[in-house]
C-alpha cells in the first residue's frame, strides 16, 4: 500500500532464541567480544546484495539520540556495521564499502518502539531524523544498519530521509528481523558459540557472563 522508500531489505536470521539473547547481550550488557561474530553474521546477510547490488556503497548505522548514546555509552549499529565490514572487505574485495557515521543524524530523543503499533511507531519516527552533509550521500549508494527490524519503522524513516537528501539508492541489512513472515530464506547455522566472560565484564562487575550463538 505505501512502498518504502529503500529498494531492499535483508536480514541474517530471526529475532528469537539465541540470536535474541545474544543482541540482548551486546546491546545492553555490553558483551563486546560478541561483535565480532554478530558482525560476521550481518556480512552473511549482506552478501546477499552481491549479485545484482551497487559495488560502491556508503556504509551507514541507523544512529542514537545523543542522550541515548552518552546513556549506552555505544551504538550498536555502529559496531555491527564496522564489523560486517570488516568481513567483507575479506570475502568481497570487489566492493567498496566506506563508512560514514555522521551522515545520519538522530535530532530528537524518541520513544521506546517497543511496544507501539506499526502506526504509533511511525508517527514516533516522524522527523527524528536529518542529513547532517547532503554532499556526502548525494548520489551515492546507502547500506543502512541495523541490529533489528521490525515493523520497518525505522527503516522507512531513515530512507526517506536519506532519499529526500539525494542518495541515489538504500539497501537495509540487519542482523535480525523480529516479523513473522520473513521473506528471505533463513541460512540455518549449526554453529555454536560460547562466550564465558570473567569477573568484572559486562554492566555488572560482580556476575559471569555466558552467552550461546546457534
Amino acid at each position: 500500500m505505501s512502498p518504502p522508500a529503500f529498494a531492499q531489505a535483508v536480514s541474517y536470521g530471526v529475532y528469537e532464541g539465541s540470536m535474541r539473547l545474544a543482541i540482548h547481550a551486546l546491546k545492553y550488557d555490553r558483551i563486546a567480544p560478541l561483535s565480532r561474530e554478530l558482525g560476521a553474521r550481518l556480512a552473511t546477510a549482506i552478501a546477499q546484495f552481491a549479485e545484482d547490488g551497487p559495488r560502491e556503497m556508503l556504509v551507514v548505522p541507523v544512529p542514537l539520540h545523543r542522550g541515548r548514546m552518552a546513556q549506552r555509552g555505544f551504538n550498536q549499529a555502529r559496531t555491527l556495521a564496522t564489523e560486517a565490514v570488516r568481513s567483507l572487505r575479506k570475502t568481497h574485495p570487489e566492493w567498496r564499502l566506506e563508512m560514514s557515521s555522521s551522515s545520519l543524524v538522530r535530532q530528537r530523543s524518541t520513544e521506546s518502539q517497543a511496544g507501539l503499533t506499526p502506526r504509533q511507531r511511525r508517527q514516533n519516527l516522524r522527523g527524528a531524523f536529518f542529513v547532517s552533509d547532503s554532499g556526502s550521500v548525494r548520489g551515492r549508494h546507502i547500506l543502512l544498519v541495523d541490529d533489528i527490524y521490525t515493523t520497518g519503522a525505522t527503516a522507512r524513516a531513515c530512507s526517506k530521509t536519506l532519499i529526500e537528501a539525494g542518495a541515489a539508492s538504500v539497501r537495509v541489512a540487519t542482523l535480525a528481523r523480529a516479523q513473522r513472515r520473513v521473506p528471505l530464506p533463513v541460512r540455518d547455522d549449526r554453529k555454536f558459540i560460547r562466550l564465558s566472560m570473567p569477573e568484572g565484564a559486562g554492566s555488572d562487575p560482580g556476575s559471569s557472563k555466558s552467552v550461546s550463538i546457534h
